[in-house]
């Protein structure tokens, strides 16, 4: 409402999505989703704009909008060849997407190889070319709903009535969970044990990467994809990443908190995490006394968790761990997916070449040239003739 003009404001598009967290939502309890879309339309609705319907998106679509979005901002969709011929970019100019939420993540990028799995492409015709993009979201994956996978993982089968070491938090870190507040998510309930959950646990923090990174991993099923030459975990299909990419969203803020988004080489990133998990509690509080504590308790969980998703789940390696760009901005403009859906829903990119911009034949360009300098030869004769 600050941005937009008074007298545009009626006229302008407004769209709601909803992303993982009432995916989630959706599935534990359809009815209470419903209910909150319900109320939050009644709510945007009397706004002064041109309320459209809120929905919950899928998370091909937050995949696929988040790429859009990065591309659009580094106007990688549209390219001009000498003589002013439209050629499709090459894909080394287009960017891959990596978003990372709390209840899911999302991975987009054009390979180079067919995409075999249909379910798992999106195809797009924007300026005129086409494009078919690997687009991939897991929900339940997403940085929240990962520690608590996490959690549960670190008491499975452990006598709860004493502490439970967790390597993924600080060092002198000391709580008390309630048992059943594990469980409360459908990525985490199949996994609650049969007893009932009434017991608090008591868990302490140790500061270990290395021990992090190893019950981190065994969040995924790697086995899924034993005998398959494309594979993430849990059974994804998924190419060999190629290009460049953008890693957004809480990617760029647990990298950005540790000072690791200036394009430090692999081996620096794992000791400067490794050095990180291993302060004290107690000296952690007393350096960052403004930062919200179970933020500053999660930042070497976060931190080790992106490095099992990209290295482990995703196939990054040290040699090419350099081509993701740990960013919050492209073009002065924050990157995420509500951009792409924008320009989706408003059709703001046409799917054909825009005939104002398009530019001459190449043929008309060359005559067109070589008239000019024809020209200037001409001119250039005559003016010595005279002065002869």
């Amino acid at each position: 409402m600050n941005i937009i003009p008074p007298e545009g404001q009626r006229g302008a598009p407004a769209y709601l999505g909803a992303t993982a967290g009432m995916r989630l939502l959706d599935l534990e309890n359809k009815t209470a989703s419903d209910m909150v879309l319900s109320e939050v339309s009644k709510t945007i609705s009397r706004y002064p704009v041109d309320f459209r319907g809120a929905r919950i998106i899928s998370g091909k679509e937050e995949g696929s909008y988040g790429w859009i979005t990065i591309n659009y901002l580094l106007e990688s969709f549209m390219k001009y060849s000498f003589g002013g011929r439209w050629v499709r970019p090459v894909s080394s100019k287009i960017y891959g997407a990596l978003d990372l939420g709390g209840a899911s993540t999302q991975i987009s990028f054009i390979p180079k190889v067919e995409i075999a799995d249909p379910g798992q492409r999106a195809d797009f015709k924007l300026y005129g070319f086409p494009y078919s993009i690997y687009t991939h979201s897991f929900l339940c994956y997403g940085q929240n709903q990962a520690l608590k996978q996490m959690l549960v993982k670190a008491v499975e089968g452990k006598d709860l009535s004493r502490p439970i070491n967790i390597p993924c938090y600080p060092a002198g870190y000391k709580s008390t969970i309630a048992q059943a507040s594990l469980y409360n998510s459908p990525c985490t309930v199949n996994s609650a044990p049969s007893s009932s959950l009434v017991q608090n646990i008591n868990i302490i923090g140790t500061g270990n990467s290395t021990q992090c990174q190893d019950l981190l991993k065994t969040i995924y099923d790697f086995n899924s994809c034993t005998g398959k030459d494309f594979c993430s975990f849990d059974g994804i299909y998924q190419p060999p990443v190629v290009g460049n990419f953008f890693a957004f969203s809480a990617f760029f803020y647990t990298f950005d908190f540790l000072n690791l988004t200036s394009g430090q080489d692999l081996p620096t990133v794992k000791s400067s995490i490794q050095t990180f998990c291993a302060r004290d509690w107690t000296e952690l509080q007393a350096s960052f006394p403004k930062e919200r504590m179970d933020r500053l308790r999660d930042y070497c969980a976060n931190a080790n968790y992106i490095l099992t998703l990209l290295l482990d789940a995703y196939k990054f390696n040290e040699n090419n761990w350099n081509s993701i760009s740990f960013m919050k901005q492209a073009a002065d403009t924050d990157i995420g997916w509500t951009l792409g859906y924008m320009l989706n829903l408003t059709n703001m990119i046409p799917s054909e070449a825009p005939a104002s911009v398009r530019m001459q034949s190449y043929d008309v360009w060359i005559a067109a040239v070589f008239f000019i300098v024809l020209t200037l030869a001409l001119g250039l004769l005559m003016l010595l003739l005279y002065c002869r």
